[in-house]
């Protein structure tokens, strides 16, 4: 998921360099709205994964 959030930055960067105001900042939403879920995913699995059987 942090892959698609870099693809979309990345979209954006090339769509606000030619001009593209529109589709650069969709891009830039859509980039922002993927970090935060996997930002939010990364902090559950670290308090949710996998523990140690004792």
């Amino acid at each position: 998921m942090l892959s698609w959030s870099v693809v979309f930055l990345i979209i954006a960067l090339i769509a606000a360099a030619l001009g593209f105001g529109g589709i650069a900042g969709t891009a830039v939403g859509i980039a922002k709205i993927l970090f935060f879920v996997f930002i939010v995913l990364f902090i559950v699995s670290l308090l949710f994964g996998r523990r140690p059987k004792v």
